[in-house]
């Protein structure tokens, strides 16, 4: 038999964005005190304060075991528990940072995030992708747009107006900020009036001339 990962057992659905998975971030437990060797904590995901799913974490010297049930598209639930080893690497300026082990099969990358299906696992290994790399020019034009409305403390909606300068903001920053505003506001018109058209141009091609 093959060790965790092996074959598709660990590539078991087709969503393709981390924003997707649950996931762990060893920089977070490291914080929270959870690879202290001896540690045991029932870690949960929560939508609005009601739990959705967990998994039992149990800390040892160099590792953490996940121990959790999982199951997808009527399948019978499947028992897991194995280890994930935790790397340790020097910082310069004294102490250390720790890192995961990808435990997925022939993988082992230093990683601070796995993404969990059957099992936890890098994005690598699941094929992900980050939300902003499957994002439209647009989409993104109009993301920076929305922090600089967020900085101005101005409603973010596309089609809302401009309000005023803020209390206590430089008049020249304000200004800078408006420039900013005007070219991504308008870059984000642009692209999406391309995107438009690249989208529905064969509906125009296939209407018949008069």
């Amino acid at each position: 038999m093959g060790g965790i990962g092996s074959g598709r057992h660990w590539h078991w659905n087709t969503k393709s964005t981390t924003a997707d998975y649950r996931s762990i971030d060893v920089r977070r437990w490291a914080r929270e005190g959870l690879l202290t060797p001896g540690q045991r904590t029932s870690w949960k995901w929560s939508i609005e304060g009601e739990k959705v799913a967990g998994i039992d974490v149990r800390a040892d010297q160099g590792l953490v075991r996940l121990i959790y049930r999982s199951g997808d598209y009527g399948d019978e639930w499947e028992s897991h528990d194995y280890p994930v080893r935790l790397l340790s690497q020097p910082c310069h300026y004294g102490g250390h940072r720790v890192w995961f082990a990808c435990p997925a099969q022939e993988c082992g990358r230093r990683v601070a995030k796995l993404y969990g299906g059957r099992i936890f696992a890098c994005r690598h290994c699941h094929q992900l992708a980050y939300p902003s790399q499957r994002e439209k020019p647009f989409q993104r034009y109009q993301r920076r747009a929305f922090k600089i409305r967020e900085r101005l403390g101005w409603m973010t909606g596309p089609c809302d107006p401009w309000g005023d300068k803020p209390k206590g903001m430089h008049q020249k920053t304000y200004e800078r900020l408006l420039y900013e505003l005007d070219h991504w506001e308008g870059a984000s018109d642009n692209a999406f009036a391309v995107a438009f058209m690249e989208r529905f141009s064969h509906l125009v091609d296939d209407v018949p001339l008069p």
